[in-house]
């Protein structure tokens, strides 16, 4: 609207005429609403001008028919909104509410339209996404079984602590986790996986993505480089990408990140791996290039972390120790949770740091987080030294293991040997290789609506044209004697595309 186009302001003797043209006895909006209304657009839009004296409260009420008090009402609240001024033997007044900004069309360029409310950063953070909106059933990848969960010995533990709850578990989080918590991961971590770590180097978070954010946060800026895995860990991806960490593929053969001498050349900041049991292809990384990193890495002062999501459930053969205990500099930082092996909801994960880097977590995690779960990690710590930790990860690897041994026979009697089984001897999914020209994006949402759930393998990849194609094959969430038939509905469908 131009200048010349806006109303003119009023003088008070019309101001009683300009209020009744809008009122309307014959709505169904309450006489106060009605009357409010019009004041405040009139003031608002400066029809109604500073200092312009409004009508006597009995005068307007007689002139719109309605109820004095019902205008006492309307200048009370506009009084209080400071619209108006009231005085005592004076009258009531239009306030200055502050100088409205004129915008003449006519001559001022229309702004750039933008039809994407979020950031750029928002808006890749979400075109870009690889969470999956299903996350149970066959043959959903990195789900554990939770139907098993020991739900009656976890309550007994629960109310036993609650009983004797202090204020201090009950207010927010303000160290780096429970102790009796970060005590017993130590004491699991030195006699299972082989980690060189106190007590004190465990801080306590609400899961590996927490993990990873503070890594990015406390350990690089914006532009540094990330070396990540390809195919790998989506999670990781999208974490580092939405802190500004230029993001660096390297790909991964059958001994694990596998860096090429350009790449060497140009050192990162961060390297994230997952030597025990690389994500997605079950790679192991061989001892020669776990030492070869070590070395890189101290050499070149670069972070590695280390993520050991299901070392637990190894068929056949121990895991390999991991990667930090083998560190002699300080360089590893690694990163543990129990979503795989109690289930995803507890959100509770871990990081064992170098004793210097503790501190500074632990800060962080109270000053981003405002951290709490207290009880939950009380609970626990109490359930690892009980020993029902133990017992549970024993129970389980036997009933991943049955069902591992029965997703390969299902395999095998629908294809033989056609079709390539990739990291088929470790954690709770396998990768069914494909034939380079099928389209497994296609496959997998085909697959989805015949009422199996997997992914595609390309999805993995950061390099996309020459991203293997396959499908994520998890185990975890499907009983033993529905294997077969559930991999019958995905033979069936993927018949169509080989």
């Amino acid at each position: 609207m131009s200048p010349s186009a806006l109303p003119k302001p009023l003088q008070a003797a019309a101001l009683p005429d300009f209020v009744l043209r809008q009122f309307d006895r014959a709505s169904a909006q309450p006489d106060h609403r009605q009357l409010y209304g019009i004041l405040q657009r009139g003031i608002r839009d400066a029809v109604l001008p500073a200092s312009l004296k409004l009508p006597p409260t009995r005068a307007l009420a007689e002139a719109l028919g309605i109820a004095r008090n019902t205008v006492i009402h309307v200048y009370e609240q506009l009084a209080l909104e400071g619209y108006v001024q009231a005085g005592v033997g004076r009258g009531t007044f239009v306030a200055k509410v502050g100088p409205r900004l004129v915008v003449d069309r006519s001559s001022a360029p229309a702004p750039a339209p933008r039809s994407d409310p979020l950031s750029r950063r928002g808006s890749r953070t979400v075109s870009e996404a690889g969470a999956a909106r299903i996350q149970w059933g066959a043959f959903t990848p990195g789900v554990p079984e939770v139907r098993m969960f020991p739900a009656q010995i976890w309550n007994r533990l629960h109310s036993r602590l609650w009983r004797d709850a202090t204020p201090g578990q009950l207010t927010y989080a303000t160290g780096a986790g429970d102790a009796g918590l970060r005590e017993s991961v130590a004491a699991y971590l030195q006699g299972t996986r082989g980690v060189i770590c106190t007590p004190e180097q465990v801080v306590i978070t609400s899961g590996t993505q927490q993990s990873l954010y503070l890594v990015a946060q406390l350990l690089a800026d914006p532009g540094d480089a990330v070396w990540l895995e390809d195919p790998g860990y989506w999670g990781a991806r999208s974490v580092f990408g939405a802190g500004g960490l230029k993001l660096v593929p390297v790909a991964v053969d059958s001994e694990g990140m596998a860096p090429t001498p350009e790449q060497l050349r140009e050192p990162p900041r961060l390297m994230f791996v997952s030597p025990s049991h690389q994500y997605p292809t079950g790679a192991l990384m061989s001892h020669s290039r776990r030492h070869q990193l070590l070395e890189y890495a101290a050499a070149q002062r670069v972070w590695v972390l280390e993520d050991d999501y299901d070392s637990e459930f190894r068929y056949g053969a121990r895991p390999l120790p991991a990667l930090q205990g083998l560190d002699r500099h300080g360089r590893v930082i690694y990163l543990g949770t129990f979503s795989k092996t109690l289930f995803p909801a507890m959100r509770l994960a871990y990081l064992v740091l170098p004793p210097d880097l503790v501190e500074a977590f632990a800060r962080a995690l109270i000053e981003l987080f405002r951290e709490g779960q207290t009880m939950h990690q009380a609970v626990l710590a109490r359930f690892l030294a009980e020993g029902h930790y133990a017992t549970h990860i024993r129970r389980m690897r036997a009933v991943y293991s049955a069902r591992h041994d029965a997703l390969m026979q299902a395999i095998a009697h629908h294809f033989g040997g056609h079709l390539p089984v990739i990291g088929g001897d470790a954690g709770l999914h396998l990768v069914l290789g494909l034939p380079a020209h099928v389209d497994d994006h296609a496959l997998a949402q085909h697959a989805q609506r015949a009422g199996v759930t997997t992914r595609p393998l390309s999805l993995y990849h950061m390099c996309r044209p020459a991203a293997g194609k396959g499908l994520l094959l998890g185990y975890g969430t499907v009983r033993e004697e529905e294997i077969a038939p559930s991999f019958t509905k995905l033979a069936k469908v993927l018949r169509g595309y080989l």
